[in-house]
């Protein structure tokens, strides 16, 4: 459908690029058809990541919607796809007191365990008929029923820092930083670096340290 229907249709280059960050993968994998695994067929998976900041960018709201993140809506859906689904985390940080709305109401909501922590996601299907007004656009939007410190905003389970420090090849260095918030449990990390082009790393330099002791790589 290319950006003719479909959740494509946001991907608008002047918005993406302008972001605080985007990420653009793609993942190619073989996934066995039976169990016995003597064919196999290749999956492919392809990923876009944004994050837009419009606290930081002088707004100070967090409400959001899809027109103000991408200066478009969605349309339709497209007719190739088997599903076709958006979800909005509306994870309540005080059990009591619901923060956050979302419209137009979604079709569907669904729970699901994440790094531990219980999640509420509302889900807006696209083949379903009824989503799309008369004016066959879909605009969803997030608000705060009441203004909210940035100070509470909950701190994510997993989150990392890097920086890069020193000069040149002979002083240069990457540092990054992994935490895990999570009272006693453990979490499998898989880290891909992007190395800036005026550094080179070398592998006998590379030190990983957790909880002060120095682990040696395999």
């Amino acid at each position: 459908c290319s950006l003719q229907a479909g959740l494509a249709v946001l991907l608008k280059a002047e918005r993406l690029f302008h972001s605080s960050y985007h990420s653009q993968a793609v993942h190619i994998r073989p996934v066995c058809r039976d169990a016995s695994c003597l064919a196999v067929s290749w999956e492919l998976r392809q990923t876009l990541t944004v994050v837009f900041d419009f606290f930081s960018s002088g707004q100070g709201k967090k409400d959001w919607s899809l027109f103000k993140m991408f200066s478009r809506t969605l349309t339709d859906t497209c007719p190739l796809a088997s599903q076709s689904k958006v979800y909005v985390d509306i994870s309540p940080k005080n059990k009591e007191k619901e923060l956050l709305e979302v419209s137009p109401p979604p079709t569907s909501v669904h729970e699901a365990i994440v790094q531990g922590d219980k999640k509420t996601y509302a889900v807006y299907d696209l083949l379903s008929p009824s989503l799309f007004n008369s004016s066959r656009s879909l605009n969803v939007q997030l608000k705060w029923k009441r203004p909210q410190d940035s100070s509470e905003m909950p701190i994510p389970t997993l989150h990392a820092q890097r920086y890069v420090a020193g000069y040149g090849l002979q002083t240069g260095e990457i540092c990054t930083l992994i935490y895990n918030t999570h009272p006693y449990r453990a979490f499998p990390v898989i880290l891909l670096e992007t190395v800036p082009w005026y550094l080179r790393l070398y592998v006998h330099t590379l030190t990983i340290i957790t909880k002060g002791k120095e682990n040696k790589p395999s």
